[in-house]
């Protein structure tokens, strides 16, 4: 549930760098003070008609003043140099398309982002003088980068990547866990458990 009041805590902070993260973090911030519609419905308030109730103006008053919070917000997430280029926006969708434009840059732009993601997932392997836990975070930060522009990779893909990926060392826990039929059921967080704790007890050994 939103915040009735305006007592927000401090905002994600946006410095060049990492825009698909800030813009995720920023869009529940906002979504956490019934804000986030400023910018989604991009509606445009009126001037009153005439004669209105005291109802109808409470009413226009806490609206408009939702698209100076949506605004007074993103500027308090932003560094200094990155405020200068919205200065001018005068409302919060209008900062919001700027950002996204620069910085997320065009469909064309994104579409080769995830290309080159999507191949850097495919040539992506384990080496012996790598731990497993590395590999598995080195593949699955790739993977949340491809999520971050949109795309998504599914579990099966995923799974798949990383059996083909292992060394020989990890076949007999492989054929077992095949074997069971537990491949089709696993997730990825357990299938990473079981192969470490097969390394844990060959060092034991």
């Amino acid at each position: 549930m939103a915040s009735s009041g305006y007592s927000a805590p401090i905002p994600p902070v946006f410095s060049r760098e990492g825009y698909a993260i800030w813009a995720v973090k920023m869009m529940a911030y906002l979504k956490a003070f019934d804000l986030w519609e400023v910018i989604e419905t991009s509606k445009h308030l009126g001037p009153l008609r005439e004669d209105p109730t005291l109802a109808q103006i409470k009413a226009h008053s806490e609206e408009c003043a939702k698209g100076f919070k949506a605004l007074s917000c993103i500027h308090a997430s932003i560094c200094e140099v990155i405020f200068t280029r919205i200065m001018a926006c005068e409302t919060a969708k209008q900062a919001w398309d700027l950002f996204k434009v620069e910085f997320q840059g065009s469909k064309q732009t994104k579409k080769m982002s995830v290309l080159n993601l999507r191949r850097e997932f495919e040539v992506l392997k384990i080496t012996e003088s790598k731990s497993l836990k590395d590999y598995i975070d080195r593949l699955m930060n790739v993977v949340d980068k491809i999520k971050l522009l949109g795309k998504e990779l599914i579990d099966k893909r995923i799974m798949e990547k990383v059996l083909f990926s292992l060394p020989e060392r990890f076949e007999p826990k492989i054929s077992s866990l095949e074997d069971s039929k537990d491949l089709r059921r696993i997730s990825l967080a357990k299938l990473v458990n079981a192969l470490q704790a097969i390394k844990k007890r060959r060092a034991i050994r």
